[in-house]
């Protein structure tokens, strides 16, 4: 099996560079505070990362790596398991909510 390299000159010649890739991605908003009456809360709880609460306990994180948000299932940062990675803010809350509605009450 042979291993081939790319250099970034072809890399640049093929106009497919790092910057175009990013500008292909969404654009990330801060997502909206949680409903008063959600039964899911959520609160950032550092510069790249949401701390998940279902009836006042931790049950996932959300960090946010660029464009996407990495879910963390678990009750402890150091000892959560990645479950999902999604581009969609709702959808990253929706995948740790047992529920599996973040909208209701």
């Amino acid at each position: 099996m042979s291993v081939s390299t790319v250099s970034a000159r072809d890399v640049r010649a093929s106009g497919l560079g790092a910057t175009e890739s990013l500008k292909q991605l969404p654009m990330r908003r801060l997502p909206d505070a949680p409903a008063p009456s959600a039964h899911l809360k959520w609160a950032r709880v550092g510069f790249d990362r949401y701390e998940v609460r279902l009836d006042g306990g931790v049950i996932g994180y959300v960090e946010v790596v660029g464009a996407v948000y990495v879910v963390l299932e678990g009750h402890r940062y150091d000892r959560a398991v990645e479950i999902l990675q999604t581009l969609v803010f709702d959808d990253a809350l929706s995948a740790l909510d047992p529920r599996g509605d973040i909208r209701t009450a």
